[in-house]
This record gives structure tokens, C-alpha cells and sequence, in this order.
């Protein structure tokens, strides 16, 4: 709770506020999942009838990709922190994971970009204009732009903590938050085993 401010009890309005916070951002993914499955779909679609995929000679994808994979994992792993900290009221644990979640997602990013430009440089001008260099660009950029987009609202989550908002009563942001970069994670596990490992 905040110095000299009591905590005050969420009933009523102020409930049904988190729970229609957390509903909207259910939503919002339920969504987002039908976007990414469907560009999963076309990918695939792709795929079996460009073959061989990858083409012959096409470099061997970057292992920052490796990097970038265990930077997403570990932003669902620190939000989830995040959340169990505000419901226990420990402003500590919850502005560090939050704080961590930000540094991680940033990092995520960089490495994604560094990827990029590392497959871009060791290309012949024949594969840069091929279909699988775009498809990766298509399916490793939409996600890149969400990543992006939740970067935001979580520097606007990450203020707040700091100022004291959330409280074991009032954990609804971070809750959604949460969810947001559960999905982050989830979608791209999926990606990168497609694209890296089958």
C-alpha cells in the first residue's frame, strides 16, 4: 500500500473493473490467436508446396534465434512472478520482475534484429527475392511487431509500480499483462519450432 493511504477493499465496481480487464485482454488474444493461426495455415500452405524447405544452400538459421527463444520463455516466467508478487503486496519482487520483463523483452528484440541482418548479409541476391526468406520475415515480424506493441503498455505497468498502484487489491494490470505476454510466448514456441526445427 501506498505511505499514509489506507488500502482499499476491491468490491463491487472496482471488481468487476479487474475481472472485465482481464475478460478484455482474454478476448483480445482469443483474437490475436485466430490472426496468428491463420498465418500459420498460409505458412504451412506455403511451405508443402514450395519444396524443398529450406531451399539448397540457404545458411543455417542463427542461434541467436536460440537466445531470443529463452529471452521470450523467461519474460512469460518473470510477469508470472510479477503477478504472484502484487497478490502478496511484495512491491520489491514486483517492481524487480516487472523491471526484468521490460530488459528481457527489449533483448528479445535485438536478437531478433540481429538474426535478421546476419540472414540478410549471408544471402545471394537469388535467395533474397526466394519465398522462404520472406515467409520468415512475414511469420518472425508479425510476432516481432506484438512483442513491440506490448512494449507500451508495459513500460506504462512498470511506472505505475513504481508509483505504488498495484496492491494485493488491485492486481488487475499486471494480471493482464501477464496474459498478453503468456500468448507472446506461446505463439512463439510454435513459430520457432516451425520455422527452426521441422
Amino acid at each position: 500500500m501506498r505511505e499514509g493511504r489506507p488500502e482499499r477493499s476491491l468490491s463491487g465496481e472496482g471488481a468487476a473493473l479487474a475481472d472485465a480487464s482481464s475478460m478484455g485482454m482474454l478476448v483480445f488474444v482469443a483474437t490475436l490467436t485466430m490472426f496468428f493461426g491463420a498465418s500459420v495455415i498460409t505458412y504451412l500452405l506455403v511451405r508443402y508446396t514450395h519444396q524443398p524447405w529450406p531451399p539448397p544452400g540457404f545458411p543455417i538459421l542463427p542461434r541467436t534465434l536460440w537466445l531470443s527463444t529463452i529471452a521470450i520463455i523467461f519474460t512469460s516466467l518473470t510477469m508470472h512472478g510479477a503477478v504472484k508478487a502484487a497478490r502478496k503486496g511484495d512491491q520489491v519482487a514486483l517492481r524487480g520482475n516487472l523491471a526484468l520483463t521490460l530488459l528481457l523483452a527489449v533483448g528479445f528484440l535485438l536478437l531478433q534484429a540481429y538474426a535478421s541482418w546476419d540472414i540478410f548479409w549471408q544471402l545471394t541476391n537469388a535467395q533474397r527475392d526466394g519465398t522462404y526468406l520472406k515467409w520468415f520475415y512475414v511469420m518472425t515480424g508479425l510476432h516481432a511487431a506484438h512483442v513491440i506493441g506490448g512494449l507500451g503498455p508495459l513500460v506504462f505497468i512498470n511506472v505505475r509500480a513504481i508509483g505504488g498502484h498495484y496492491t494485493r487489491r488491485n492486481t488487475s494490470g499486471i494480471r493482464a499483462m501477464a496474459i498478453y505476454w503468456h500468448f507472446l510466448d506461446v505463439v512463439w514456441c510454435v513459430l520457432f519450432t516451425l520455422i527452426y526445427l521441422v
